[in-house]
């Protein structure tokens, strides 16, 4: 049953021996040495304690590494998320230890069986901000209510993609009788599509958490009708052929091991080519195979655009129409240099069976 799979969280510690303290008079150096010689440490006093070494950490790094390349970004990054998960903070009876600390309902949720232990200060937070999208919920422009995405889970953050999907399916004629949705996520492609009348979408992902909080917010609604769910890859137990396969997509390939949440983001090199072989069998002879994606990977010198690689050299499919939307510039507030966004586009592409 679906319920009773288990879901991706962070990964509860329980240190053999007590660990160092930071707090505001302790030598920020100090502490940044230590844990770049991997040595953990525990936030004590404030939340704000906590903060305040990610940002000084932050500040480190960056005179470590200053390059603005997409590329030394990324291993910027890699390193911020390597040293930062030492950082550690208490739990006891599913509340944080240090004053003026946030409620976070995930972690009753999450640990119905372990009260007390200690978790990633950037864990914590992520914790957090999933908390609160959970409870108040994400618009999303295209659909009528709101989401309320799982921890873990994938969703929007920018809109492009879903909006050009949308115009797509009001000018889609063909029938709707079922659809496929390969990495449903939060679900909002097989919310437009049953929002367009779609009677049926079948929706898998090889993230629980996806499967999980889908399945619990749906409940046993109208929509739980209209969607039916499987965890597992690609198409998984879906087997019949349908008029409509819709797949979102990683848009970057991976460049090392993923971690779970990575998935959502990055590609392996396997994914495109296992799933054109299985859209293959499932794809009716006059259905539509979309794929949602981004020419990011290309401006960013990463690697060849993989549908056009399949066009070019699967002999599946052809192609019916490319649509692409210019994406809006990254928001103000971020300090990333992405000047190579002013060329990002996002794209639609409609396949047939050759």
């Amino acid at each position: 049953m679906i319920t009773d799979i288990s879901v991706n969280k962070p990964e509860p510690f329980l240190p053999e021996q007590p660990l160092p303290q930071f707090n505001r008079s302790i030598n920020v150096n100090r502490a940044i040495k230590g844990l770049e010689a991997g040595k953990p440490i525990m936030i004590t006093e404030f939340y704000s304690n906590g903060l305040s070494l990610l940002k000084e950490l932050q500040k480190h790094l960056k005179n470590k590494f200053p390059g603005n390349s997409f590329q030394e970004q990324r291993t910027f990054r890699s390193e911020f998320q390597k040293l930062s998960n030492l950082i550690y903070i208490q739990i006891v009876d599913h509340k944080l230890t240090v004053k003026k600390a946030p409620s976070i309902g995930w972690l009753v949720k999450l640990y119905p069986e372990t009260s007390n232990f200690f978790l990633p200060f950037p864990q914590v937070q992520g914790l957090n901000s999933a908390w609160q999208w959970y409870l108040n919920g994400i618009a999303v422009p295209v659909l009528r209510n709101k989401i309320h995405p799982y921890y873990g889970t994938y969703f929007p953050t920018r809109f492009d993609h879903l909006i050009l999907f949308d115009n797509w399916l009001k000018r889609y004629e063909g029938p709707k009788k079922s659809a496929i949705d390969v990495g449903i996520g939060s679900g909002v492609l097989a919310f437009q599509m049953v929002k367009h009348d779609f009677q049926k979408v079948f929706g898998t992902d090889t993230n629980p958490n996806a499967i999980v909080g889908l399945t619990e917010s749906m409940g046993d609604t109208k929509m739980s009708r209209k969607i039916e769910l499987d965890f597992a890859p690609l198409f998984g137990k879906f087997e019949k052929q349908t008029e409509l396969i819709v797949f979102n997509p990683p848009w970057l390939p991976a460049a090392h091991d993923l971690y779970k949440n990575d998935e959502a983001i990055y590609y392996n090199e396997n994914l495109f080519p296992d799933f054109f072989a299985e859209a293959k069998k499932r794809l009716l002879p006059e259905g539509k195979l979309v794929i949602i994606f981004s020419n990011l990977a290309q401006i960013t010198n990463a690697t060849a655009h993989p549908i056009e690689k399949e066009l070019a050299e699967g002999g599946r499919f052809k192609l019916e129409n490319c649509l692409k939307r210019k994406v809006k510039g990254a928001s103000d507030k971020t300090k990333r240099d992405q000047n190579w966004r002013a060329e990002e586009e996002v794209e639609l592409w409609e396949l047939v069976n050759v």
